[in-house]
C-alpha cells in the first residue's frame, strides 16, 4: 500500500485532487462484506484473495477494539489552571510574526494553546516545528486516499460489535431509510432515461402522442377508413367550474428491496472458498452480481472485480485458483473486467469518462499486453462506451480544399477519444438534454409573475435585484457567492413566493435546509425548503403534480457545486417545462462528491445568466476565507479570538491540543460549548485522523464501554446517508433494530445491518469532505505533519469557512499551508457536459 500521501484519505468518495492517470491506475483495499477494510499485501494476493484483516491506513475500516488509544496526557487539558489576566491555561499569546513557533522548554500543561491574549493572528506565517519526518503517514491512491465502498460512502469504519443487544422497546418496523429512497428515485430515473432511448430508436406511429378530443377524431377518421362502425362524436365541451388544484403527488414509502436470497449467497460463498477468497465477500458478490453469480464467477472469476474494494492483484489469484493453467495476463475476460474495474475508479475520483491514453496507459501498468483489444472487447460487450468528443480549445480547422466537382469537403475537427461506463454517459446526456429544454421553454406565465418579479426588484438592491430580474427573464441562471451571499436567492425565492409562484429552496444537507427555513420566515411552508436527498426521494418538498414533475414554478438549489451528474439529471428530469432552475453556490469550496463537476460545467459553457454576488462575507473568519478563495493566505485582525492559531510539532500533541481546546478553552474564552465545536481534518486515518481524535474526545467528553457496537449514549456521531452526505446527531440508545439517534431534533433509527458497514461514526471529529454543506458556531480544524500532501485550497477553503463565531487552526505542517493555499487548485476531472450542452444550445 502507498504511503506517499499523508492523510489524502476522505470520506466522501470523491477524490478532487486526483488526476485521470492516478486515479484510473491506484490500487484499492479489498473490503469485507460488512464494509470493513482489509489490509492485504501482494504476496498474498497472488495466491488468491487473502482474509480481511483490520487496516490502519487511511480509507479503511479497523475493528472498534483496535482504534490507537490518545498519547498520555491527552485529554488531561482540565487539569491547567488560569495564571493571569488575559491568559487561558496559563498560555502565552503567539504573536503573528512568530505563529507557529511554540516555546520548545516549556512545560507540557502550560505550552501555549494561542488563544487568550492574541489579538491578531498569521496564518501565512504559518512556522512550526518541524513534524517528526518518522510519523506514520497515510495512503494515497484511489482507495487509500478518497474511494470507498458505496455502501459506506467513504465511512469504511463499522463497529464490530452488533447494536441489538438492547430489547426491541417499541417494536416499530424501521422506515425506509433516505438513502434506500434516494436509491429507487435513482432506479426510476434509469428506467426513464431508458425508455427515453428506446423511444428515440423505434419508429412512430401518427397520432400517438395526441390524447382527449384530438385523439378521439381521428380514431374515428380512422375507423370511417378502415370500414369500421365510426366511433360516437365527441360531447361539446361544456364550461364547468375549474377542479381543485390537485394534491401534490409522493413516493409511497415502500418496503426496501430484499437483498440476494440464501441459497444464492450460498452458492457463491461455496465458489469463493473454493478460489481461496474470504467468505464475508459472499454477501457481496452476490448482490454484486445478482442471481447468478456463483455460475457467473466460475465462468469469469475476474468478475470479482465488481465487489467495492477488490483489486486486480486479488482477483488474479481467485482467477488462478479457479481456472489453473488457462488463466493468464492475456485472457480477454481479465482486460475487460480490469478496464470496467479502472473506469469504476476514475468516476469514485470524479470523472465521468477517461482520455483513451490515459486509461491504455493505466491497462499496461495492470498487466494488460493490448490495452486497446481490452478497450474494444469492453465495449463490444456493453461494459463501456468510446466518445469522439470535438476539442472544445483547439484552434480552428484548416478551410477544405475545393474537389473537382466544386464542392468542398467538410474540415476535420480535432475530436479526443473518451471511454466512460455508460450509466455516466446517459446521466450527461440526460442532463444536457434537460438543461436544454428548460433554456427553450417559454416562462408559465410572461404577464403578471414577470410584472410582479420587477417590481420586487425595483423594492431591492444589489445583486439580489439583479438576481430576481434574472429569474424574471430566463429559465436557467447561475449564482455565485460565499456564506452570506446564500441570502440573496433565498429572498428571491421568498419574493416569487409573495407572488405565488411555488417555490422550493434545496439544500446540500439538513442544516443548510434549516438556515435557509430561517431566512424565508416562519410564514414559509414547510414544503419550500428541501433537502435535495429528501426532494429526489419526494419525501420532502412540494411532491409531483399529474404530470409527474415537480409541483414547482422556481426552484433553487444551494450548494450547487456539491451536484453530482447523477443527483443534478434527475432533479432537471423532474422539472416541466418552463420551470425557472436557479444553482447557487460557492465555487471555491470541494466539488461533488460523486462523478461530474456540474455546476464548474454549466458556468463554463456560457448558456445562462450568471450573478455574481457582490456580498462580502464579514469578520475575521469572513476576511480570512475571501482571501484563500483567491489564493492568498492573508494575516487578519482578530480583537474578539476569532481567529486562533495553535501551532504544534506532533500529531501526539495535536491531539492534545484539540482536546484541550474543545473541552476547556473555546468554551471558557469564546463562550462555545463542547457540543457545537466541531473538529476538521484532512482523513480518517494516520496518527491525528478522525479515528484517532474521536477517541481521544470520547474519553474526554463522554468516556463509556461503548456497548452499543462502540457507541454510547450521549456520543456524538454522524449517520451517512449517502455519498458525501452527512447527518450529524447524537446516540440516544440501541435495541434489536438498530441504532437510534437525535439528528436535528428528529428520531432517525439506523438499521442494525447499517451500523455494522460503518454507516454511523463518532462524529467529534469529521473530514473537509463531510463537513461540506455544514456551519457550527466554533470549528477546530487539525492539521497534522502527515496531512501537507493531503491540502489543497479547495480543502482548505472549505474547512476554515466552517466555523460561524471562532475558527482555531491546529497547525503542525509548516509551509504547506500557505503553500497549499498559493499553488494547490482543484485538479480538474475528465466530463463531457460542457461539450453536450453547449451542442444544444444555439449561440454558445
Amino acid at each position: 500500500m502507498s504511503t506517499e500521501s499523508a492523510a489524502a484519505e476522505n470520506e466522501s468518495g470523491a477524490r478532487p485532487d486526483t488526476d485521470p492517470a492516478a486515479a484510473a491506475s491506484a490500487e484499492a483495499e479489498p473490503v469485507s462484506a460488512d464494509g470493513a477494510g482489509a489490509g492485504t499485501d501482494d504476496a498474498g494476493a497472488s495466491a488468491g484473495v487473502t482474509e480481511p484483516e483490520p487496516a490502519a491506513d487511511a480509507g479503511h475500516a479497523e475493528a472498534a477494539d483496535e482504534r490507537p488509544e490518545p498519547d498520555e496526557g491527552e485529554g488531561a487539558a482540565d487539569g491547567a489552571e488560569e495564571t493571569g489576566p488575559g491568559r487561558i491555561d496559563g498560555e502565552d499569546a503567539v504573536s503573528p510574526a512568530d505563529a507557529g513557533q511554540p516555546d520548545t522548554d516549556a512545560d507540557e500543561e502550560t505550552r501555549p494553546s494561542g488563544i487568550d491574549g492574541e489579538n491578531a493572528v498569521n496564518p501565512a506565517d504559518g512556522g512550526q516545528p518541524h513534524a517528526d519526518t518518522d510519523e506514520e503517514t497515510r495512503p494515497s491512491g484511489i482507495d487509500g486516499e478518497d474511494a470507498v465502498s458505496p455502501a459506506d460512502a467513504g465511512e469504511g469504519e463499522g463497529p464490530e460489535e452488533s447494536t441489538g443487544g438492547g430489547e426491541s422497546g417499541e417494536g416499530e418496523a424501521a422506515a425506509v431509510s433516505e438513502a434506500e429512497a434516494e436509491l429507487a428515485a435513482q432506479r426510476e430515473f434509469r428506467e426513464r432515461i431508458a425508455e427515453r432511448k428506446a423511444a428515440k430508436e423505434s419508429p412512430i406511429d401518427a397520432g400517438t402522442k395526441l390524447s382527449g378530443t384530438a385523439a378521439d377524431l381521428l380514431a374515428a377518421v380512422r375507423a370511417v377508413e378502415s370500414g369500421e362502425k365510426p366511433v360516437a362524436a365527441p360531447e361539446p365541451r361544456r364550461d364547468v367550474a375549474p377542479a381543485p388544484a390537485p394534491e401534490p403527488v409522493r413516493r409511497s414509502q415502500a418496503a426496501p428491496q430484499a437483498g440476494p436470497g440464501a441459497e444464492t449467497v450460498a452458492t457463491v460463498r461455496d465458489v469463493l472458498v473454493e478460489g481461496g477468497a474470504p467468505e464475508s465477500l459472499a454477501a457481496a458478490t452476490a448482490a454484486a452480481l445478482g442471481e447468478g453469480a456463483s455460475d457467473e464467477l466460475r465462468a469469469d472469476p475476474w468478475q470479482l472485480l465488481r465487489v467495492s474494494g477488490v483489486r486486480p492483484e486479488q482477483a488474479d489469484g481467485f482467477a488462478r485458483a479457479l481456472l489453473g493453467a488457462e488463466c493468464g495476463p492475456d485472457d480477454e475476460r481479465r482486460g475487460r473486467a480490469v478496464t470496467v474495474w479502472l473506469l469504476e475508479q476514475a468516476a469514485d475520483a470524479g470523472h465521468t469518462a477517461l482520455d483513451l491514453p490515459v486509461l491504455a496507459e493505466a491497462l499496461g501498468k495492470r498487466g494488460v499486453p493490448d490495452p486497446e483489444e481490452a478497450v474494444q472487447s469492453a465495449v463490444a460487450e456493453g461494459d463501456a462506451l468510446i466518445f469522439h468528443d470535438p476539442l472544445e480549445d483547439a484552434p480552428a480547422p484548416a478551410p477544405a480544399a475545393e474537389q473537382e466537382d466544386g464542392e468542398e469537403e467538410e474540415p476535420e475537427r480535432p475530436v479526443r477519444v473518451l471511454v466512460g461506463l455508460e450509466r455516466y454517459a446517459l446521466a450527461e446526456e440526460s442532463l444536457a438534454d434537460g438543461l436544454a429544454r428548460l433554456l427553450n421553454a417559454a416562462p408559465k406565465d410572461e404577464g403578471s409573475a414577470a410584472a410582479g418579479l420587477e417590481e420586487a426588484a425595483g423594492a431591492t438592491r444589489g445583486t439580489t435585484a439583479e438576481l430576481i430580474r434574472a429569474i424574471a427573464a430566463h429559465r436557467l441562471v447561475l449564482h455565485t457567492g460565499g456564506e452570506a451571499a446564500r441570502a440573496e436567492p433565498i429572498a428571491a425565492a421568498a419574493a416569487a413566493g409573495r407572488l405565488g409562484l411555488r417555490v422550493c429552496v434545496a439544500a446540500h444537507g439538513a442544516d443548510g435546509r434549516r438556515r435557509a427555513a430561517e431566512l424565508l420566515g416562519p410564514d414559509a411552508p414547510e414544503t419550500a425548503t428541501a433537502t435535495v436527498a429528501g426532494l429526489l426521494a419526494q419525501a420532502e418538498g412540494p411532491g409531483l403534480d399529474r404530470d409527474g414533475a415537480f409541483a414547482l414554478d422556481l426552484l433553487v438549489v444551494l450548494d450547487a457545486p456539491q451536484l453530482d451528474v447523477g443527483d443534478a439529471a434527475m432533479l432537471v428530469e423532474l422539472l416541466a417545462d418552463g420551470t425557472c432552475l436557479v444553482l447557487g453556490g460557492d465555487p471555491g469550496t470541494l466539488w461533488s462528491a460523486g462523478p461530474g463537476r456540474v455546476f464548474a460545467d454549466v458556468a463554463a459553457a456560457e448558456i445562462c445568466p450568471r450573478i455574481a454576488s457582490r456580498t462580502p462575507d464579514a469578520g475575521p473568519i469572513g476576511e480570512l476565507v475571501s482571501g484563500i478563495g483567491i489564493g492568498e493566505l492573508n494575516q487578519v485582525e482578530a480583537p474578539g479570538k476569532e481567529v486562533v492559531i495553535v501551532p504544534v510539532r506532533d500529531p501526539a500533541e495535536a491531539i492534545h491540543r484539540t482536546v484541550q481546546l474543545v473541552a476547556d478553552s473555546v468554551p471558557r474564552a469564546i463562550g462555545v460549548p463542547a457540543e457545537q465545536t466541531q473538529v476538521i481534518t484532512p482523513g480518517h486515518g494516520g496518527a491525528a485522523g478522525t479515528r484517532a481524535l474521536n477517541v481521544a474526545l470520547k474519553e474526554r467528553l463522554n468516556p463509556g464501554p461503548g456497548r452499543f457496537g462502540g457507541f454510547d449514549p450521549g456520543d456524538r456521531a454522524v449517520y451517512v446517508t449517502g455519498r458525501g452526505r452527512i447527518r450529524p446527531g447524537v446516540v440516544v440508545g440501541a435495541d434489536a433494530e438498530g441504532l437510534r439517534l437525535e439528528c436535528d431534533g428528529a428520531p432517525v433509527l439506523v438499521p442494525k445491518e447499517q451500523v455494522e458497514q460503518g454507516a454511523v461514526r463518532h462524529g467529534w471529529a469529521v473530514t473537509g469532505h463531510q463537513a461540506v454543506g455544514v456551519r457550527w458556531p466554533a470549528a477546530v480544524v487539525v492539521l497534522p505533519g502527515d496531512a501537507a500532501q493531503a491540502l489543497s485550497r479547495p480543502w482548505v477553503y472549505t474547512a476554515f469557512g466552517r466555523g460561524e463565531r471562532h475558527l482555531s487552526v491546529v497547525h503542525g505542517v509548516d509551509a504547506a499551508l500557505p503553500r497549499a493555499v498559493s499553488e494547490i487548485p482543484a485538479k480538474p476531472r475528465t466530463t463531457r457536459l460542457r461539450g453536450l450542452v453547449r451542442a444544444q444550445v444555439p449561440g454558445t
